[in-house]
């Protein structure tokens, strides 16, 4: 395990340089199949992988700091701004410019809706829905909208002005109120890496079924995640949507659940009930 954690200091420390799996495994005194292995199995990724997240990490640190993009890319050893973005759109969930601004020059329209879960809330960018949450009243559901969109143009939806947005939201009530199929609408994910990939593989639990969080660690390839994974799930702010109601304790018990386990119990019965009739 030295030699290993040696290895993912020395990635961490040499980053933005080429590294290959065989000049590793030379520092490592080992056959570059071996290490790719057993370094996989301790740490969840390969050591490509895990070059490639210390990147993105120094990468996303310096569009905080106020680098520009070019100079953050360049800086974090991505190489090319192409390379760069097919990985930080797939990772962050927004391009790099958003991501640094916190939103800022995106319009997202936003609605509310009454629905057997509640007062609803549906936002969305141009991409997709970003934002899907349940409270008692409008001004707080506008108030967490605001504090997940700080820097964006928040725009109140005339329904014939966003005709998409008033058909996504009475879809989404349908399922929700009267038990229709959940539907397949556009979805604008933002966060880490992590939390996306924990995100996208909530989107293939189907109806009906539900799994731990040790599971769903398991599943993704990171079985000592399952902590990590329950915190990815409380940061979902894609309600239902991304189905992280479906994800329960070890010992069955419903866990937590961002809108109330009233909800979460009131979603997973009625799941039930449809797959059994």
């Amino acid at each position: 395990m030295a030699r290993l954690v040696e290895i993912a200091s020395h990635i961490e420390t040499h980053a933005d340089e080429t590294l290959t799996l065989a000049s590793l495994a030379s520092i490592a005194k080992l056959s570059p199949s071996r290490l790719q292995r057993i370094f996989k199995e301790a740490f969840g990724i390969s050591p490509k992988a895990y070059q490639d997240a210390v990147r993105m990490r120094g990468f996303k640190q310096s569009l905080k700091d106020g680098d520009g993009v070019t100079d953050a890319i360049f800086s974090s050893g991505f190489g090319s701004v192409s390379r760069l973005y097919g990985e930080a759109t797939r990772n962050i969930g927004m391009t790099p410019k958003a991501y640094r601004a916190g939103g800022a020059g995106e319009i997202i329209t936003y609605a509310c809706r009454s629905t057997a879960l509640g007062l609803m809330a549906m936002a969305a960018t141009d991409k997709g829905i970003c934002f899907v949450q349940f409270g008692e009243d409008e001004a707080s559901l506008i108030s967490k909208l605001k504090l997940e969109f700080p820097k964006a143009e928040l725009s109140a939806s005339p329904a014939q002005e966003t005709p998409e947005l008033d058909a996504w939201m009475a879809a989404l009530d349908q399922h929700i109120s009267e038990g229709a199929p959940r539907p397949d609408l556009p979805l604008d994910m933002r966060g880490t890496a992590f939390q996306m990939k924990v995100w996208q593989f909530l989107l293939s639990i189907r109806e009906g079924d539900v799994l731990s969080y040790s599971e769903l660690a398991a599943q993704i390839d990171k079985p000592k995640a399952a902590r990590a994974v329950a915190s990815a799930c409380a940061r979902n702010r894609i309600g239902v949507l991304i189905p992280c109601h479906r994800v329960l304790r070890g010992d069955g018990s419903l866990g937590g659940y961002r809108w109330g386990l009233e909800r979460k119990r009131a979603l997973l019965d009625a799941e039930r009930e449809r797959n059994i009739g």
